[in-house]
């Protein structure tokens, strides 16, 4: 079996590098697939593959609100580094059958195991990062796919990711694990850039550059659409 493990790797790429975030752009899906290499497969036998796509990491300040006196206000807050903007995991079968808890916390796998970095203790941030996970998931940022890597064979793999319209844009990467009885065998990564284009991508160049202007720009634009408006009913 050591010489097995030695000798297995992941061959692995991505239907697209690059996704373009234009005006109308409601979302779309990545075909990640790969393919085990084997010199020993009556030592190896077929294996586990997991795949994760991880969005730039952000830090994230979440507050709780509390009704006091009948108004609800800020209570508290915890702010938190790492936080990937996405994070996508899909697998062949659950992956608590895959590797063991350690080995999976190692390698962040799951929404769970992502080890956010908080400026309070762990008994008081806990409730705070569930929050941040649970929201997540309900914009279709987190996702966590079991039985969604299909092998034709037991070298040939595929799986399929959604980015959807809200995606945040930047720098990401795909990351792809083949498991035997728990243990890694092979890791391999792919970059995946989303960008924005066209006259949004003007826009977000500009804001991200410039945001005393672009701030500016804003309330003018506002006071205009706002005159507009105003004459048109007038004339009416």
């Amino acid at each position: 079996m050591g010489s097995a493990t030695a000798q297995s790797s992941l061959v692995t790429d991505i239907s697209s590098h690059l996704v373009s975030v234009t005006s109308d752009f409601t979302g779309t899906e990545l075909l990640l697939f790969g393919a085990i290499q084997i010199d020993d497969e009556d030592n190896l036998g077929p294996g586990d593959v997991l795949v994760v796509v991880r969005g730039p990491e952000k830090e994230v300040v979440v507050r709780r609100k509390e009704r006091v006196a009948g108004i609800w206000v800020n209570t508290e807050a915890v702010e938190f580094k790492r936080v990937p903007s996405f994070y996508a995991l899909a697998s062949n079968r659950a992956v608590e059958e895959i590797a063991s808890p350690d080995v999976l916390k190692r390698l962040r796998i799951g929404p769970t195991r992502l080890r956010f970095q908080a400026n309070e203790p762990a008994e008081k941030s806990l409730s705070f990062e569930e929050a941040i996970i649970r929201q997540k998931s309900e914009n279709d940022l987190y996702s966590d796919q079991e039985t969604a890597v299909y092998f034709l064979g037991d070298k040939l793999f595929r799986t399929t990711i959604t980015i959807p319209a809200n995606v945040p844009v930047g720098d990401y990467i795909a990351e792809f694990y083949l498991f035997k009885d728990g243990e890694l065998l092979s890791a391999t990564s792919s970059p995946l850039f989303i960008k924005k284009s066209g006259l949004g991508r003007t826009i977000y160049d500009f804001a991200y550059s410039y945001p005393a202007l672009y701030g500016i720009a804003a309330i003018l634009l506002a006071l205009i659409a706002g005159w507009i408006a105003s004459a048109i009913f007038r004339k009416d």
